[in-house]
């Protein structure tokens, strides 16, 4: 990111209060803090979405505020002033599941939020991609304006270190562009308990525990233009989830193609505005995921969904797939030799580092090749071809059949296949065809992950058995793969390296050749596991 731009993640809890609530004293409410108030200020926002609220629908803000600076009246901010600020959901970023804005554990509301200088007139270019994916090929318009007066609390520790922010807001609810729906308040006061950093959420509680008692109401955590715009932005987001908890047996086997279309979308538009990012390699890692969900989804549902059109969208996920997984293979590498790097001699170090350097320009280039790919007209016409599978996939009438009758066929073409590629290993089976074992079993894994919401423990004892096995032979792979890469950056004549850079990468190599051997014997438990009877006797 650049100087302008900054990037936080925003822990808060949001409570409602009325005209004539005051705010206590939160002097003591936690030991040694530190309580200042101050000066209260007048902040003006803009908020964009598109026409049909996207954007807020899936939990996502795009907003550009003036008056932070002091306390002017409305009309006396300087010309371009003020920033902007996008909020995105946060949650678990090791999936893709949760409900974009929602913890489903803690009253803590998180959210990414990231700001860039920039004055109001138009949407920047770094903001407008931060939610490409959400807006796709529609235009963002302005939807809301707001203004708060902000009366705020500042409470710090001992040494300073901030321990929450506690934000008095009542909001004038200036203009609704663009929604005929009813039921918007035109002012509401609501209080922001914002934790620091390092804080605990038991201090978001002792401070909303003496702001309830004060006489604030604990209501639904959404944000200030949600209540703004009213009920169509909490309508369903364009890719909404599929529940099967009622009426399973009777689900049919379109209802099942297009819930795991739906988490595929969902998973690659929730992790794109963290690929932009590039702060976490985690949002790399499951975008990649998504694409190849998704294309072994379209091949596990193949006779329940037309096959002309299920063809193009594996290949243009493939293409995706394409750009994601050479940015994440390069981060695998990377950290799987800083890793061991990290357990080399002290004098090791410099020239480690200098290897790892040398190795990191290909990651450089393969992120630069991916936002190219990501701002391209292509990958938008997917993404909308993606939420439109999601909610109205092609199918065949072979679809209308219940799932559960469906399911054991599904897995078992899948299971086959894996047995097959076992049975042709031989007695000393190489990398690559072990790596296309490894292939096989991600497939039938998937297969049976896409089954799971009917066919329940079946197929979840069954996932779990071939993701072990997907998981010895992954470690195999990416061990060879790491002494190949080495072993070539050696041998290359052009690469810069000197004796010592030479020596430790021979250390790396003997590390990952090593590794390596120790998967070629240890796979074959996880695949006795795996082939237990119980495991798949439920399978055809």
């Amino acid at each position: 990111m650049s100087q302008e731009t900054q990037m936080a993640l925003e822990r808060e809890v949001k409570l409602e209060a009325e005209a004539e609530f005051v705010l206590p004293d939160l002097t003591g409410v936690l030991p040694g803090a530190v309580v200042s108030v101050e000066a209260p200020r007048r902040l003006r926002a803009t908020y964009w979405d598109t026409a049909d609220l996207r954007l807020a629908r899936a939990g996502v803000t795009v907003r550009h505020r003036a008056g932070e600076e002091g306390s002017a009246p409305p009309g006396d901010e300087p010309p371009g002033g003020g920033h902007w600020t996008v909020k995105l959901p946060a949650g678990d970023n090791r999936t893709g599941d949760n409900r974009p804005g929602e913890d489903r554990t803690s009253a803590v509301m998180s959210r990414r939020e990231v700001d860039f200088e920039g004055a109001s007139d138009a949407v920047p270019a770094s903001v407008a991609g931060l939610v490409r994916a959400h807006v796709r090929t529609a235009a963002l318009v302005p939807v809301a304006r707001l203004t708060t007066r902000r009366v705020s609390l500042d409470l710090r520790g001992p040494t300073n270190a901030p321990i929450a922010r506690v934000d008095d807001d009542t909001v004038t609810v200036d203009e609704v562009i663009g929604d005929g729906d009813g039921g918007r308040p035109a002012c509401f006061r609501e209080i922001e308990v914002e934790l620091g950093p390092d804080a605990s959420e038991e201090v978001a509680r002792a401070v909303v525990n003496r702001l309830v008692r004060a006489g604030a109401t604990e209501g639904n955590p959404v944000p200030k233009v949600l209540r703004a715009l009213g009920p169509a932005a909490l309508r369903t987001p364009d890719v909404g989830s599929v529940a099967f908890d009622r009426g399973r047996q009777m689900a049919s086997g379109g209802v099942l193609v297009r819930g795991a279309l739906a988490a595929g979308t969902s998973r690659l538009v929730r992790h794109d505005p963290g690929v932009r990012l590039g702060e976490d390699p985690e949002d790399v890692h499951q975008a990649r995921v998504a694409t190849r969900r998704l294309r072994s989804d379209l091949a596990t549902f193949s006779d329940l969904v037309d096959s002309a059109w299920a063809t193009h969208l594996r290949s243009e996920l493939a293409w995706l797939g394409d750009a994601l997984g050479r940015v994440r293979d390069s981060d695998v590498l990377l950290d799987r030799l800083r890793a061991d790097a990290r357990l080399l001699p002290e004098v090791d170090y410099h020239p480690a580092a200098h290897v790892l350097e040398v190795l990191g320009a290909d990651r450089v280039e393969a992120q630069v090749a991916l936002a190219q790919a990501l701002d391209s007209p292509r990958y938008l016409g997917l993404l909308d071809a993606l939420v439109d599978a999601a909610n109205a996939p092609r199918l065949t009438p072979l679809a209308e059949t219940p799932a559960v009758e469906l399911a054991p066929a599904l897995v078992g073409g899948t299971w086959k296949r894996l047995v097959s590629a076992i049975d042709d290993l031989g007695g000393t089976p190489g990398d690559d065809a072990l790596h296309q074992v490894r292939i096989k079993a991600k497939r039938c894994r998937y297969a049976a992950e896409a089954v799971a919401p009917v066919a329940r423990k079946p197929a979840g004892r069954l996932g779990r058995r071939v993701a072990d096995l997907q998981t010895v032979l992954g470690d195999l792979h990416d061990a060879v793969v790491a002494e190949d890469r080495l072993r070539a950056m050696v041998t290359s004549p052009g690469t810069p390296l000197t004796p010592e850079d030479a020596a430790v990468a021979g250390a790396l190599m003997e590390t990952q050749r090593r590794r390596a051997g120790d998967q070629r014997r240890q796979w074959h438990k996880a695949w006795r596991k795996a082939s237990k009877s119980k495991v798949h006797s439920w399978l055809r």
